[in-house]
């Protein structure tokens, strides 16, 4: 028996609002919280002492989230499925001395972060976000999602190379975005903000401060068949996996889905396109704590957390690369994955990817229950392959992990391209995933 909740282009239509809303990690992460409480779940400190009743709860540490729903009658060893995700792209955030410019024009000072396609970033409409860090220790989101700043491409005329030898940029000189015009003055960002915020003079004190195109998200084409929108890479798969949990630990906590076996959790983190290794990465402590002080919390041992380890499960959800009309050379000739041909499951014998053949027969399994066709993925054996958190998460907790996703176009883009049905049908395979 499955659980009655399934997702259809509903789920489309707010992961387009989710994703307008969530312009930084720590956006998302507060807007999956919201979703969270609403369904019941409630936040808990990692500096309080933490019980064993069931029920959802979660843990917010900075661009990360952990969420987990304990059904009633789970026991200490009761072991975990975990969908993995991560909260961050690829964009250009704001240095510690950030008012520069040149020649009259007022600038911000950025940093390139992660890998994005520095083309995309050009001649765009760019609002300002992030974390403010105020004098007593409190922190406040902001967002200025309005045309801010914008990254000015060299006219034509004065690089005549530029469509027969193509774009060469620099990051530290081509990529600084102007905001205004007139002199340089120390502060006069930061003095913005906290106008803008409300707050008085000298109140931020520290800043995680990054840029985003505000075009919103739109579904393209005669049909509708695509959804174009920024950080598709990842937060289309923190949106599923939010819903996921959602729909799983609603219908166990009003009687109408089977009994759960096994542990749901979502588990979001930051830093993913840089590395992992902050303690809000996927190569930090903040997955295996949380998950070893729910078993303590439950009554639990040392070998009620290995037996629960060992039989865990996690979907790591990232997106990968549809096949590209115009370049599908650079793709494995018999692997071509599709828009809105569900999702798919990422491999690589090398280890770049997690998934193995026993992994593969769980997601199938999922699919199959869900009622969700899903495809292959591979790299072309001459191109390099990227990673995820999947391999990551295999051998810090010793957790078997499954890499899969959504397939999409302008991976790393400021905006980027995926079957507008493909996010719903991820959803639907996460359900089924959670459910055991």
């Amino acid at each position: 028996m499955s659980y009655p909740a399934r997702f259809d282009r509903g789920h489309t239509d707010d992961l387009m609002t989710f994703l307008a809303a969530s312009p930084t990690p720590y956006h998302a992460v507060a807007n999956a919280a919201e979703r969270l409480e609403k369904a019941g779940f409630r936040q808990v400190a990692e500096t309080d002492a933490w019980d064993g009743t069931s029920g959802g709860k979660f843990v917010l540490r900075g661009g990360a989230i952990v969420a987990w729903y304990v059904p009633e009658g789970a026991g200490p060893h009761t072991p975990y499925r975990i969908v993995g995700a991560h909260t961050d792209s690829p964009n250009l955030r704001v240095k510690p001395l950030p008012d520069t410019g040149a020649h009259g024009w007022r600038q911000v000072a950025v940093e390139i972060y992660g890998g994005p396609l520095l083309n995309s970033w050009l001649d765009r409409d760019l609002g300002l976000a992030g974390r403010l860090t105020l004098r007593d220790g409190s922190t406040r989101l902001v967002s200025i999602d309005r045309p801010l700043l914008r990254v000015p491409q060299l006219a034509v005329h004065l690089d005549r190379s530029v469509s027969t030898e193509g774009l060469k940029l620099d990051k530290q000189r081509h990529l600084q975005p102007v905001w205004g015009l007139g002199g340089t003055h120390e502060g006069d960002l930061i003095a913005f903000l906290e106008e803008e915020s409300g707050l008085q003079a000298g109140e931020i004190t520290g800043w995680d401060l990054m840029t985003h195109s505000v075009e919103p998200p739109a579904y393209l084409g005669r049909d509708q068949e695509l959804l174009a929108g920024p950080r598709m890479d990842n937060l289309l798969s923190v949106h599923a996996g939010t819903a996921a949990l959602v729909a799983v630990a609603t219908a166990a906590g009003t009687g109408t889905g089977t009994e759960l076996p096994y542990i749901p959790v979502l588990a979001a983190f930051d830093h993913e396109e840089n590395g992992s290794q902050s303690d809000t990465g996927a190569d930090g402590p903040l997955l295996g704590g949380v998950l070893e002080r729910s078993v303590f919390a439950r009554g639990g041992t040392y070998e009620d957390r290995a037996r629960s380890f060992a039989g865990t499960v996690c979907l790591s959800s990232d997106t990968g690369h549809a096949v590209h009309p115009n370049y599908a050379e650079r793709h494995d000739p018999t692997h071509h994955p599709r828009a809105n041909g569900g999702p798919i499951l990422k491999v690589n014998v090398n280890n770049r990817y997690a998934t193995d053949g026993a992994g593969r027969a769980v997601f199938a399994a999922a699919c199959e229950k869900a009622g969700v066709d899903f495809q292959s993925f591979v790299s072309n054996n001459s191109m390099p392959c990227g990673t995820t958190i999947g391999p990551i998460t295999a051998a810090r907790h010793g957790i078997k992990t499954i890499d899969i996703g959504v397939a999409i176009l302008s991976m790393h883009s400021v905006r980027e391209l995926c079957g507008a049905d493909d996010p719903f049908l991820l959803a639907n395979a996460l359900v089924a995933f959670l459910e055991g």
